[in-house]
């Protein structure tokens, strides 16, 4: 969500290039920006509180505030006071665990285990098989989806973190010089001709890609494709 001053009751929407439903994260760290520049890092309250405080205080450049791990823009109502704005977030699914999410019922199944009951097609065979493995299909089946996600886990991590710096790019850099290179760079993981290619952007933009991309380098390269 990116703030003008003087509308702070009609928030302005950016594009994003990625379609996805806003997702809770695990993410305890938050960055506001006032134009290109940093203006507060940290826990959701306090990076809030610092942008009211710049908002109320006249702030004259677009405030924009974005989750520090998946790169995507906070939805923050900043209007009233500042201990409104506060009361406010203790409802906001980023200060809340999964399931303490307003309006989020639990399903069915074990609360204590989040056993969630769902249908699945199998032929007679699968049936069969899953029949006769140690603990039932039921048990069978989750240690098949475990397996497969920690198979997966480098790819999934390595596409986040590209993804997470691609979409924070897309939001605060898309104007700046050799975009298009430098998105080609990062999915391509040419990460040294990416930090060329931003070198001469805005130091608060350089400084946020590199905390994204600090992540991405730590995994083994994946084949990663570039959104169309």
């Amino acid at each position: 969500m990116v703030f003008y001053p003087g509308n702070n009751r009609h928030p302005i929407r950016t594009r994003h290039i990625f379609e996805e439903p806003q997702m809770t994260t695990a993410a305890t760290s938050f960055v506001a920006f006032a134009g290109t520049n940093i203006v507060a890092r940290g826990a959701l309250s306090d990076v809030v509180r610092r942008s009211k405080e710049r908002l109320d205080g006249g702030e004259g450049e677009r405030l924009a505030l974005f989750d520090d791990v998946t790169g995507r823009p906070l939805d923050i109502d900043f209007s009233g006071s500042a201990a409104e704005v506060q009361a406010r977030l203790t409802t906001h699914p980023l200060a809340l665990p999964p399931e303490s999410e307003p309006g989020k019922r639990r399903g069915p199944g074990r609360p204590k285990l989040g056993v969630v009951c769902r249908e699945v097609s199998l032929l007679p065979r699968h049936w069969g098989w899953l029949a006769e493995q140690r603990g039932g299909a039921s048990a069978a089946l989750r240690r098949l989806v475990d397996a497969a996600r920690k198979g997966d886990a480098g790819q999934e991590q390595c596409r986040a973190a590209i993804d997470a710096t691609h979409r924070f790019m897309w939001d605060m850099a898309g104007n700046q010089p050799g975009f298009e290179e430098a998105s080609r760079s990062l999915f391509a993981q040419d990460f040294d001709t990416f930090a060329e290619l931003i070198s001469k952007w805005p130091e608060g933009i350089r400084e946020q890609l590199q905390r994204f991309v600090i992540r991405a380098r730590s995994i083994e390269p994946q084949e990663i494709e570039m959104p169309g």
